[in-house]
């Protein structure tokens, strides 16, 4: 496409495209397409001038042959990305804005008496919902909004009124469009990514990208993983996680015709459901009236702010009566009624946690709420699990011994076959083993059995099929090894963890697999002491050899091995009744109960959709000193919202203390008021974080 380069540094570029103006489609295409780039860092597009501000590293030549290839009809962006980018609102608020002002600037070409009846006509909202509060026995912002209004009505001051209309007016508008972006930028983030699925076809389950799925395609979700589509279950039960739709706390049992929801998870069980849509839109919307109404979004600071501006109101009608009763001057009275410190209160708080939830997705975060924020501030104590969390996200199988007659290969090819249907770290290990060795296989197993945190049980000749830990095989059922493995089965090399697989109640092979540790992680662990923790705890289900060395390796003096989910809960229960807040952070299906009793459960975003469907925070799954940032991130919030506090408090009381002596009219004080209220809350909008 053809394009004019308008400026230009070593680094970044500014191009205009040939064209008048682009639609909002347009731009969102561009900027999906210049995103994908090599070595762009960075992009901005504006749709009104059809500018394209390009941030890059590398060479300058391969931006420009990028831009030349350009073609809208050629680039397809995925799902969503056009739907919900949140352009278009911008747009429509940005001419909303535009609007009133130009028929405020207009409105004073008209007669005087014109103006006065349009301000009439005006008032009357305003003092309707203020009446409706009064009916309804509550002392709100809209009772010292239609107050004002009425009064300076009453003296004929129709300018007055009509200016603190328009200020009103402003602040609502910019409130809204707030609110409503950083909703919708917080939806985009919690909107599925499911890219592989389960589809029956003639009778056998293949795995297929998601987006090939139709409207009437059956598909099978099994335990741990999350439902991709809207659709009728024909067959199986399950319960069915619904929190990301409903708010339910417990999951919801679902058989033979019931409904399910795309972006639910399959706690237990395993269904067949057939599609019936195959949209993200309609969960999209969902989201969004999820999370306006859950209570989620509220941390406490959040709530005692609006807490106490309600309990402002009253005090700053009674200041109004005082004051007129001592100077018998109205003027003054007004300028105690047209200072409110509620209304900063209200709207400058929601927004600062907002930003924060909006600039930790800049990150890789995903925040489900602001009271998590606030939680992490007074956290001390951090609990991690081990696989996939310190250590790296996908374990490798470095050996495979048989103790049987069948070979390595056969027996890493039936873990595979078993492994394959699983959301588990070492499960895509022992996959991707067999993959690479080339050992295809058909399923000749019957159906296929999770339990969490011990392993895959299933039927194959007619013989039980079993591969999971040392105490899911050998103490829970009852496994035994032949007795001419036994001094190599003594042997193993205990620096991997280990993945056993039996057949009629005997050992067949063991999966040594290696768990490296992330090379971040003792960095990371020593900058989370560094930055406020003072309790950080290591639990694994994995061998005491293999916790006590990543243990040692991170720097971590507490950690605990072979334990249990329910064991991993019951230390968070026991910190938490000693009055600690506490941190978990995992990955795995067996992590689910501890996310849920942690003050913040943590999930890394490469793990089982349980995990992160049940997390109150997800973090990308590639880098550990994101929790270091979550963290700074936020403590520096909570000291933002005690400054923003201090801040409406001082400035509102001053605009009060003026207005009193005279020195300030009420207009000046309410336009101070709100300018002040404007200043505060855009400030709360700007990020925390200075790279």
């Amino acid at each position: 496409m053809n394009f004019k380069i308008k400026h230009e540094i070593r680094g970044r570029i500014r191009v205009h495209m040939e064209q008048k103006r682009m639609t909002c489609k347009e731009a969102d295409t561009l900027l999906y397409y210049l995103h994908q780039l090599p070595g762009v860092t960075e992009t901005k597009v504006y749709e009104r001038t059809a500018d394209a501000v390009i941030c890059y590293t590398g060479e300058r030549e391969n931006i420009i042959e990028g831009l030349k290839a350009f073609r809208y009809d050629a680039v397809l962006p995925p799902e969503g990305v056009l739907e919900h980018s949140g352009r278009e609102l911008n747009a429509e608020y940005k001419e909303k804005l535009i609007l009133r002002a130009l028929l405020r600037a207009g409105r004073l070409a008209l007669p005087v008496g014109v103006r006065a009846a349009w301000t009439v006509c005006k008032s009357v909202k305003y003092i309707k919902k203020g009446m409706e509060s009064l009916l309804q026995k509550k002392m709100e912002v809209s009772v010292l909004d239609a107050t004002a209004i009425g009064v300076s009505m009453l003296r004929r001051d129709m300018k007055t009124a009509s200016s603190v209309m328009f200020l009103l007016g402003i602040g609502e508008l910019l409130e809204e469009w707030t609110h409503k972006k950083s909703i919708d930028d917080l939806a985009r983030s919690m909107s599925l990514n499911v890219s592989k699925v389960w589809l029956i076809q003639n009778g056998q389950e293949v795995l297929v990208a998601a987006d090939t799925i139709q409207i009437g395609d059956t598909v099978v979700v099994r335990m741990g993983n999350v439902i991709p589509f809207d659709g009728i279950v024909i067959s199986g039960e399950g319960l069915i996680n619904q929190a990301s739709m409903t708010g339910e706390g417990l999951p919801v049992r679902k058989e033979k015709d019931g409904y399910v929801y795309a972006g639910t998870v399959v706690e237990e069980g395993e269904i067949v459901l057939q599609v019936k849509e195959t949209s993200g839109s309609t969960r999209f919307e969902k989201i969004v009236t999820m999370i306006e109404e859950s209570e989620k979004l509220k941390s406490a600071v959040e709530s005692r702010a609006e807490h106490l501006a309600d309990r402002l109101v009253p005090y700053t009608l009674l200041g109004t009566v005082l004051v007129y009763a001592a100077t018998r001057n109205v003027t003054k009275a007004l300028a105690v009624l047209m200072v409110d410190f509620s209304c900063a209160l209200k709207l400058a708080m929601p927004l600062s946690v907002l930003s924060a939830i909006r600039e930790a997705r800049l990150h890789n975060i995903t925040v489900k709420g602001g009271k998590y924020l606030e939680a992490i501030a007074d956290a001390k104590t951090i609990v991690f699990d081990k696989t996939g969390t310190l250590t790296k996200a996908k374990p490798t199988v470095k050996a495979v011994y048989s103790f049987c007659d069948s070979s390595e290969d056969e027996m890493l090819r039936i873990a595979a076959c078993m492994e394959e249907h699983f959301p588990h770290s070492m499960a895509k290990a022992v996959v991707m083993a067999a993959q690479e060795k080339g050992l295809e296989h058909e399923e000749t197993h019957s159906k296929v059995e999770y339990i969490v945190a011990h392993g895959v049980v299933t039927t194959i000749e007619e013989k039980r099929a079993i591969i999971g830990s040392h105490h899911f095989v050998f103490e829970d059922e009852g496994c035994t090894v032949e007795p001419q493995y036994q001094e190599k089965f003594e042997n193993l090399p205990e620096e991997y963890s280990r993945l056993f697989l039996a057949i009629d109640h005997r050992l067949a092979a063991v999966i040594c697999i290696e768990d490296p540790l992330r090379e971040e992680a003792a960095d990371a662990i020593c900058e989370l002491k560094t930055a406020g923790f003072e309790k950080i705890v290591m639990m694994t289900g994995d061998n005491k050899y293999a916790a006590a060395s990543i243990a040692e390796q991170v720097g971590i003096d507490e950690y605990y091995y072979e334990v249990l989910p329910a064991d991993k809960a019951e230390y968070i229960r026991r910190e938490l009744e000693k009055g600690n807040k506490v941190i978990m952070i995992g990955d795995g299906i067996n992590d689910s109960p501890a996310l849920s009793a942690a003050d913040v459960g943590i999930a890394i975003s490469d793990g089982a959709e349980i995990a992160r469907e049940i997390a109150d925070i997800t973090i990308a799954a590639d880098d550990l000193h994101e929790l270091v940032k979550l963290k700074i991130l936020s403590d520096l919030l909570m000291k933002r919202i005690q400054k923003n506090y201090n801040l409406i408090v001082g400035i509102n009381t001053s605009l009060i203390v003026l207005g009193v002596l005279g020195a300030i009219m009420p207009t000046t004080s309410a336009l101070f008021h709100n300018a002040s209220t404007l200043a505060i809350s855009l400030k709360g909008m700007s990020n925390l974080l200075v790279e």
